[in-house]
């Protein structure tokens, strides 16, 4: 395996990396994303790549890209995609059929799983679970390297799994409407938007998940007790995550795995929920930071 690209097509900005053999970046480059228009990110996609090109001298190179939702393995259309321009679309075959070539694609959240399995934070684990938290909560698997997406192509997908178990005191029984049109999800209360609705819930105000974060760190009460039940509804829902797959390690991204309490704090706490006499998941922060799941896409050509 000579050059390849990894493409990165996010909500707010698409990014595309040229990676060498030794998984070393040799260049990388960010558009806008036009969340309106799947034509628009199309034509993203396809000017990055050339843009990858030209910077190697070489055409023809292999692409991977990583994207919100999946491929249904039933249609070959693209499901479960907070940009839901996306959803229904023939991506893959779009993409292919400009490209002139294999274009192979998966889960954002797989994509971050398999570069951290890769050469990451999580380097040598059989089995490795990521988290997304940030605008959504998304969730991937890698094993031995490999992204696992399973039959129906929604493997990872806890987000849209009910909050486990939920406080009454908190307000978590129904839980606040997601999206999907379930109650009490986990992405509802993960994602940094539902951070922002919880802590304006219990204190009024219109604070982001980051200002909260910020003016915790600076000694608010308020904020700190939202981050302290962010917190534990993290690690119930780890924890019920652990009882299942029982992954060797748990890696964060997403703009709230940044917040370095979390890796002291949750570990701490899923201890009461997990069945086991001793825990040995590791929760770690990326090794690659924001730019994890661009490298994941391009390592869906391993070197």
């Amino acid at each position: 395996m000579t050059l390849r690209i990894g493409i990165d097509l996010g909500g707010t900005k698409t990014e595309a990396v040229l990676m060498a053999p030794d998984s070393t970046i040799l260049a990388r480059a960010r558009r806008p994303t036009p969340h309106q228009s799947y034509h628009g990110q199309i034509e993203t996609v396809i000017a990055l790549v050339a843009e990858m090109e030209a910077t190697a001298g070489a055409s023809g190179l292999p692409v991977g890209l990583g994207h919100p939702g999946a491929v249904s393995p039933a249609t070959g259309l693209i499901k479960n995609a907070n940009s839901l321009c996306l959803n229904g679309q023939p991506l893959k075959q779009d993409l292919e059929a400009r490209l002139e070539r294999e274009v192979r694609m998966a889960n954002d959240a797989n994509c971050l799983a398999v570069s951290e399995a890769c050469d990451g934070a999580a380097a040598g684990a059989g089995l490795v679970f990521a988290v997304i938290l940030g605008t959504g909560t998304g969730g991937g698997i890698a094993w031995q390297g490999r992204p696992w997406t399973g039959p129906n192509a929604i493997g990872g997908e806890w987000g849209h799994n009910p909050l486990p178990w939920p406080r009454p005191e908190w307000g978590e029984v129904p839980g606040p409407r997601h999206w999907d049109g379930q109650h009490g999800s986990i992405e509802a209360y993960l994602s940094g938007p539902g951070l922002a609705r919880d802590h304006a819930q219990v204190n009024g105000g219109g604070l982001s998940g980051e200002q909260i974060v910020e003016a915790a760190e600076a000694g608010d009460a308020a904020c700190n007790a939202s981050l302290a039940r962010y917190e534990d509804r993290l690690a119930r829902a780890l924890a019920s995550l652990i009882n299942v797959l029982d992954p060797e390690v748990i890696v964060l991204g997403g703009g709230l795995s940044r917040v370095s309490r979390l890796y002291r704090h949750v570990p701490a706490l899923w201890d009461q929920w997990v069945f086991s006499d001793r825990i040995d998941t590791r929760l770690v922060a990326p090794a690659h930071g924001d730019s994890s799941g661009v490298r994941g896409a391009a390592w869906l050509w391993p070197a």
